[in-house]
């Protein structure tokens, strides 16, 4: 899907198509635990058979209605072999690197829904308080993830990343004073949303950027990929740290990595300037 809006979609107007969709993703995730509700109430089963029918359909409306996005001048590169085209990405050390620090931002992100909680149990809120904190997210993305899409189309594609690492070290930081007032949490999750809201938009769009027309479904594998590792690090590390060593190093460590990242990018930004042959968005 990212790579075809990178095949749509000029340069310029990325970053607002990757908002638009992420805004339309998260509008499904905001519907769907009160649809999935309603549906639990008469039987589990129905939740199966239901996305098993919205994912078929889904597929249908593609077949019938959407066009092939692969550009002509693609073409060539259906014969090309996989370890030559995985020998080009290795010459690519921005696309490497960035997949790393995506690594390290979704291990950030995931502290949302694993240790926070359990944090804030320990304060003393309830699985309900954490629900009402944890709504923020939701719906700040869908207020505001377009207006913000549309803002970042005129930011420099690496400072933007580095304001997003930013507010999301920044706001799980602030965890740290939250302790059992649910009201900072509710300021706490906003701060890390719109970091959210930022790299959401602003990372494919640099994926698509650093990528040949022949390769744009395999970068953004790629660092789909390092999204999807931090899935599994980022509850691990997150669980053993807040285990070990305590809630106040979890935070802590989530603030410190995220102006960490944020140094990192404008590094990768400079970096990108000196990179021949990439376009201008991707200047710091």
């Amino acid at each position: 899907m990212s790579a075809a809006v990178a095949d749509l979609v000029p340069a310029s107007a990325r970053i607002r198509a990757f908002g638009y969709q992420n805004w339309a993703v998260n509008l499904g995730f905001s519907l769907a635990p009160i649809l999935a509700g309603f549906m639990a109430r008469y039987n589990y089963f129905l939740l199966f058979i239901g996305d098993a029918l919205t994912t078929f359909i889904f597929g249908l409306i593609v077949l019938a209605r959407i066009p092939e996005t692969r550009p002509a001048e693609a073409g060539q590169a259906v014969h090309t072999s996989i370890k030559a085209r995985l020998d080009q990405v290795r010459r690519e050390p921005l696309l490497l690197a960035f997949s790393a620090l995506a690594l390290f931002i979704g291990v950030i992100y995931m502290q949302g829904y694993v240790t926070l909680p359990l944090d804030m149990q320990a304060h003393g809120l309830t699985s309900a308080d954490f629900g009402i904190a944890i709504a923020v997210n939701g719906i700040l993305i869908v207020a505001l993830s377009i207006q913000v899409s549309n803002a970042a189309s005129n930011w420099p594609r690496f400072r933007a990343m580095a304001a997003a690492a930013i507010f999301l070290g920044t706001g799980f930081g602030l965890n740290m004073f939250a302790r059992s007032l649910l009201p900072f949490y509710f300021l706490t999750v906003g701060v890390w949303t719109l970091g959210e809201i930022t790299a959401s938009a602003v990372a494919p769009a640099i994926i698509a950027d650093l990528s040949p027309i022949e390769l744009r479904g395999l970068y953004q594998g790629i660092f789909g990929s390092a999204w999807g590792l931090s899935l599994f690090i980022g509850p691990a590390l997150g669980g053993w740290v807040y285990e070990r060593l305590g809630s106040m190093a979890l935070w802590l460590g989530c603030f410190i990595l995220g102006w960490l990242l944020a140094l990192c990018y404008l590094w990768m930004g400079t970096r990108a300037r000196q990179h021949t042959g990439k376009p201008q968005t991707l200047q710091t």
